[in-house]
Formats: C-alpha cells, structure tokens, sequence
C-alpha cells in the first residue's frame, strides 16, 4: 500500500498538469483560429476542475497506479466547432497537434529540471529523491500522451491532423475508422504494440536528457 501511495505521489503532478495544459492548449489554439467556443466554456484556463472527467482523470489513472504502471488518463475533450476556424484545415491540423505539442514541451522542461537537479543539487538534500521521481514521471507521462494521441487513428488528435490533409469524400472514410477506435486501443493497451510505439520517443527524451545533463555539468 505504501509502495502504490508513493507512485501516486510522484506521479499525480505531472499527470495532471499533462492532461490540464493538453486540453487548455486545445482550446488556445481553437480561439486563435477564430472559435471561441471553449473560451465561452471556461476551458481556456489551467484549473483541473474544468477539464475534470471522473474516467479519465480519477479511475483510469488510479487503476494504472495500483498495477504498477504509469498514471495515464484523459480529461475532458475540448468543444470545437472548426466552422468557426479562419482557415478550416489548418485550423483542424493545429488544433489538433496543440495538445500533444503541449506535452512535448512539457517534457523538454521537465527533462530541463531533472538535468538541474542532477548537477546543481546536492543528493544528500531531503527532498532530492522524491523531486527526481517527480520529474522522472513527468517526462514519461508527457512523453506517453504525447505519442499516444499521435498516432493516426479516430479519434486521436493525430487522425484529425491526418484528416485535415485529405479531401472531404477520403476524410470521411477515414473517420469511418472510429467504429473500431474501442478495439484499437484495447489492442495497444493489452498487447506489446505500443511499447515498441513509444520506445523510439523514451529513447530520445533520455538522450535529451543526457544532453541537458552535460550541458549543464560543464557550466
């Protein structure tokens, strides 16, 4: 139990600001396209509590902790009404890349911070272990959501990026494809699929870290 409320620890941070700064970076770049419909709603903010869906935010993540996994979840999806959108495929394409591109930021920050901490502050200091699996956790969960809603199938961001680039008659079979999105993510979940999905990005970011590290070791 105490090894379960420990993980939850470290992880609940990050997880949340993750699945908070993808919805908010949503609605930013809906109404920088011209659709206020997310403004309206109160979505364009940084406080969980709009964003809060009890799957997504609380059971999904909880059952991941207690397996022994990473906290993974969703909160709730941003309204957009893209015929509201100054330029309708680019404003679908960026809208759509926002969210993950929000935690691929994160995770060069959180990469950024963990570098600081390994070379700027003493191990002996209290707060070091924990504030090391803190960011640790971070820069997994963003990396996992950002290459999660990446991949190309309905109704993850990365089929809307897809569908932006086809005509209308070729969009609209693809969004056929979300008939079968339950299957899909069921197979990703339970299967190796998306281990070797993600094992490309986890290796970048620990290079990435790595260079921070050296970076800032030198200075």
């Amino acid at each position: 139990m105490e090894e379960i409320i420990y993980r939850i620890a470290i992880s609940l941070p990050g997880f949340l600001l993750a699945i908070v700064c993808h919805e908010a970076a949503h609605a930013w770049m809906a109404y920088r396209f011209g659709d206020t419909t997310a403004k309206f709603q109160g979505r364009l903010s940084l406080n969980p509590m709009v964003h809060y869906d009890l799957v997504g935010t609380v059971i999904f993540p909880l059952i991941g902790a207690v397996m022994g996994g990473a906290m993974f979840g969703w909160a709730k999806p941003v309204p957009v009404d893209s015929r509201r959108f100054k330029n309708v495929r680019s404003g679908v394409f960026w809208v759509s890349f926002a969210g993950p591109l929000a935690n691929l930021i994160l995770m060069v920050v959180s990469a950024f911070f963990f570098a600081i901490l390994v070379t700027k502050v003493s191990p002996n200091s209290s707060y070091h272990t924990i504030a090391g699996d803190m960011l640790k956790q971070s820069i997994f969960i963003n990396v996992l959501l950002a290459v999660f809603n990446l991949i190309p199938f309905p109704p993850l961001d990365g089929s809307k990026m897809v569908s932006s680039l086809l005509d209308y008659n070729q969009a609209r079979k693809f969004e056929e494809l979300q008939r079968f999105s339950f299957v899909f993510i069921f197979i990703l979940i339970l299967t190796p699929v998306l281990n070797y999905i993600m094992a490309p990005a986890i290796w970048v970011s620990n290079v990435l870290v790595n260079v921070f590290i050296h970076l800032l070791a030198s200075m």
